[in-house]
């Protein structure tokens, strides 16, 4: 499931070992859900893609919940956590740096049809790699107010508050 594990795995790029993991556990028991942003054709919208946000603007309105992919990832990430483990890192402090997701050949098969056709009948799989760093720097927000951007204000509200200062 090529497709499907591409925009998991996108999903999880660049968050916390724990969090990563976290949220796989939430995407198989459907509370939290996975956007999808390329191969998106007959993907259903749903509420819960507006939670994910980039630079205040949600990464897609459509999504769904792959089970299977994220019990897939979720296997990758607790080997990654085990060898961790053993090579004496920081657990609480790995980050998923590097994560892709290839195409792999297919697996063919065929599947017999009425009137004595023929049709192929083959899976989509895929090679998955991933690394992970121990980060030290927690990650913080904007702390300079010359930094933030002003926030816009209609012209209906800036008439609004004129109309209270002359009174």
């Amino acid at each position: 499931h090529y497709k499907n594990t591409r925009e998991t795995m996108r999903a999880i790029r660049g968050m916390h070992l724990r969090r990563a993991i976290k949220y796989l556990e939430n995407v198989s028991e459907k509370i939290e859900i996975v956007p999808f942003t390329r191969h998106k054709g007959d993907v259903g919208r749903h509420a819960q893609c507006k939670q994910k946000r980039v630079n205040e603007k949600a990464v897609s309105t459509q999504g769904r919940w792959p089970i299977k992919s994220a019990k897939l990832l979720l296997g990758l990430l607790k080997n990654a956590e085990s060898n961790a483990e053993v090579k004496g890192l920081d657990i609480d402090a790995l980050k998923i740096e590097h994560g892709q997701v290839n195409r792999a050949p297919k697996m063919r098969r065929r599947t017999y049809r009425a009137h004595g056709r023929i049709n192929a009948y083959q899976s989509s799989p895929c090679h998955v790699e991933m690394i992970l760093v121990e980060s030290d720097v927690a990650v913080s927000g904007v702390d300079d107010e010359t930094e933030r951007k002003p926030k816009k204000v209609s012209q209906k509200k800036l008439a609004r508050q004129r109309r209270e200062r002359k009174d």
